[in-house]
């Protein structure tokens, strides 16, 4: 993305000099972008990973690819699609546009903010350098092989040997400390930055969302960060925190992981609410349907998601009573979750709904949360979950909460927000083509693991004998995955094609609401020529429509 940061003059510098710019910058929008293009990269990454795992699947008895090469597989392309494609996109997308929503020239700490960015990037080339140096004094080429959950004693010295298992703690523990510096950033501009007249009830769903997101990552990191040190005292000092032969805890682990891996899923599916919560009236020409229930059920879902980790240990044999805890605060997320699901029918309902890509993406994620929300319901409820736990079921649901749920929406806010921060719009033609092969990719892939999960197959197994009525659902997944990999090609070609010969934007393409297209499009590096003050949740409809401003009726 050739976004200059004071328009046409780094265009015209000499390489060097704009690379300089780029990696000396504390510009929110130049931080943002490159956090999606480290996204865009480790998504890639990760995708190969997800083929090879998928080719290895293919057959039953295959011999393409040997069990510790597939263990490190899938627990490379965990993490890698968790800590670096994921979190930086909407750490990316959440950096780009929340001080333009704002109507803030910046963040609140700006070198702060590049810090969090080069903290996170570094994280992820101390992971892929394990593959060169993972073993340490055995040898080189190997990674990780417990999981991206480093379920103990698995990562204990006695079973992972060698420097694999220390690259996987660096990595994302250096990267969780990236999105710490990000979660303060976040906060203090949310709260103290907004432009003049801005109330905290008034500011885009998006910024609620993430301002709820920012503290989970506060609450939710510490933990694992925490636990990792722990680890690293096992590993290396002679402490015995997770061994149960020394007095120490294996559910120990588990107990700090999910305090943090639950909350997790939320920190990736709340920015996709807000996402959804922007596009959604855009293309519908309607105000959001219960803003202010959007916002309390945000918090709602924050609170909650808190409390709710065991429900991952449902099969780790703890008391009766905790499961039903557990259990019972599972269900309960499900009500502040449907109010959003509500709001969102509510305001396509009778609207004039414009079919563009980013609607389109919209719709999908809607389609696609919903099935990975309603397997969570039944995941929730504990004899059904003692049934398909680590089975693919579980894998299948969590797809579609966190593919399906997240990056479907992340994906239509690259869509969306593509024109305001190149100033070119993305191929529509190009763009229904990456839409439909996701889609169907997407479905192909994981809608058979429910069947296979229920049939009995387990998740992380490299191989499978022939019979057990596994060989076509595998087969069918393995062509969603290859369909799939064809629609994220084709967005890579949109933005290819887009950046050198696309249409030009102009300031708003959309005839949005939200402050962040009053500016043009790309924006300069001080954002606005003249802060504007804010008098409702639409200032851009009101300075548009002053005949028929907001502000007279909210």
């Amino acid at each position: 993305m050739a976004i200059a940061e004071s328009g046409q003059s780094s265009a015209s510098s000499p390489l060097v000099t704009q690379l300089h710019g780029w990696v000396t910058t504390v510009d929110h929008k130049r931080i943002g972008i490159m956090y999606i293009l480290m996204s865009f990269f480790f998504m890639v990454v990760g995708g190969i990973e997800a083929l090879l795992i998928r080719m290895q699947l293919w057959v039953p008895d295959n011999t393409l690819i040997g069990p510790d090469t597939f263990n490190q597989l899938f627990t490379m392309h965990g993490t890698t699609m968790i800590f670096f494609v994921v979190m930086p996109m909407l750490t990316g997308i959440a950096n780009y546009l929340v001080p333009l929503m704002i109507g803030c020239r910046d963040v609140a700490f700006p070198r702060l903010n590049a810090l969090g960015f080069w903290l996170s990037l570094f994280g992820g080339c101390i992971l892929y350098t394990c593959y060169f140096t993972g073993d340490a004094l055995y040898g080189l080429g190997s990674a990780p092989d417990v999981g991206w959950f480093a379920y103990a004693p698995l990562t204990s010295p006695a079973y992972a040997r060698g420097g694999a298992v220390d690259y996987w703690i660096l990595g994302t523990s250096v990267s969780g400390v990236g999105a710490l510096t990000f979660a303060v950033n976040l906060v203090a501009t949310i709260l103290t930055m907004r432009a003049p007249g801005m109330k905290l009830n008034q500011v885009p769903l998006f910024v609620w969302m993430m301002l709820i997101d920012a503290w989970l990552i506060l609450v939710a990191f510490p933990p694992l960060t925490a636990a990792q040190i722990m680890l690293i005292l096992d590993r290396y000092a002679g402490a015995h925190f997770f061994d149960p032969q020394s007095g120490g805890s294996a559910l120990l682990w588990q107990h700090l992981f999910w305090f943090f891996g639950h909350p997790e899923v939320y920190i990736m599916v709340l920015p996709a609410f807000g996402i959804i919560s922007e596009i959604i009236p855009v293309f519908s020409r309607k105000v959001i349907f219960g803003y202010a229930s959007m916002a309390a059920a945000t918090a709602a879902i924050g609170l909650i998601s808190l409390g709710v980790w065991a429900h991952h240990m449902f099969t780790v044999g703890l008391d009766d009573r905790l499961d039903a805890y557990f259990s019972a605060a599972s269900f309960l997320i499900a009500i502040p979750t449907g109010i959003k699901v509500f709001n969102w029918t509510a305001t396509l309902y009778g609207g004039r709904l414009q079919m563009r890509t980013p609607m389109l993406f919209a719709l999908g994620f809607l389609s696609m949360f919903l099935i990975g929300g309603l397997t969570g319901i039944m995941l929730a409820t504990v004899p059904v979950d003692w049934q398909v736990s680590d089975s693919y079921f579980l894998v299948a649901h969590f797809h579609y909460v966190l593919f399906g749920g997240s990056l479907f929406a992340l994906m239509g806010g690259c869509y969306y927000w593509f024109p305001k921060a190149t100033g070119k719009m993305l191929s529509e033609k190009l763009g229904l083509w990456h839409f439909w092969l996701l889609f169907i990719g997407f479905n192909l892939l994981f809608g058979p693991m429910h069947i296979s999960g229920i049939l009995g197959m387990p998740r992380r197994v490299y191989t499978y004998q022939a019979g057990q009525g596994w060989e076509f659902w595998n087969q069918v997944s393995t062509v969603g995955a290859f369909i799939m990999g064809f629609g994220i090609l084709f967005f890579f070609i949109n933005i290819a094609v887009s950046l050198r010969s696309g249409k030009k934007a102009g300031d708003d393409p959309w005839d949005a609401w939200t402050l962040e297209w009053a500016t043009s499009s790309p924006p300069p590096s001080y954002n606005f020529e003249q802060i504007l003050a804010v008098r409702s949740r639409r200032p851009l409809w009101d300075l548009k429509h002053p005949e028929d401003p907001d502000w007279k009726y909210e």
